[in-house]
């Protein structure tokens, strides 16, 4: 019964998108603090290519006959490794801006950007896992 309360419904998706904006979090940040380094090239890794991986373990979750239990198992793609314990990032060169003269690849309008989005997505699952417990909070202690 404690095993189904927390590998069920949402709760393995959130933990590991919060696991994943937690690591490319430091890697904004790592590429905002050295924006004026000369010959610094920015690292990211794709969100795309980890949303796709998510949607097919939920898809193939679903499709197991499980339903809304069990756990989700994410594949690892070419930037992003998801294990048992977490997720470890390998980041690669951005290069989609325009090379300054001092070898820097930079933008920090985008890089900002960036983190906001990270933030907010971040920031949105910690907040759904925090009404899931809520939610358990209320079953366990029997309140309405």
């Amino acid at each position: 019964m404690i095993e189904g309360l927390d590998n069920s419904g949402s709760l393995p998706v959130l933990e590991r998108v919060v696991q994943f904006a937690a690591r490319r979090h430091s890697l904004i940040a790592d590429n905002v603090a050295n924006v004026s380094t000369p010959g610094f090239r920015p690292m990211d890794v794709s969100v795309d290519d980890f949303e796709a991986a998510l949607g097919s373990a939920v898809q193939a979750r679903r499709a197991s006959g499980q339903g809304r239990f069990g756990a989700v198992e994410v594949s690892s793609t070419p930037t992003a490794e998801v294990t048992a314990t977490g997720v470890q990032l390998t980041p690669q060169p951005i290069a989609e801006n325009i090379l300054f003269q001092d070898g820097n690849d930079r933008s920090l309008e985008r890089l900002m950007q960036d983190l906001v989005e990270n933030f907010l997505t971040y920031r949105t699952a910690v907040e759904l896992m925090n009404n899931q417990f809520d939610m358990l909070d209320v079953a366990i202690r029997e309140r309405v």
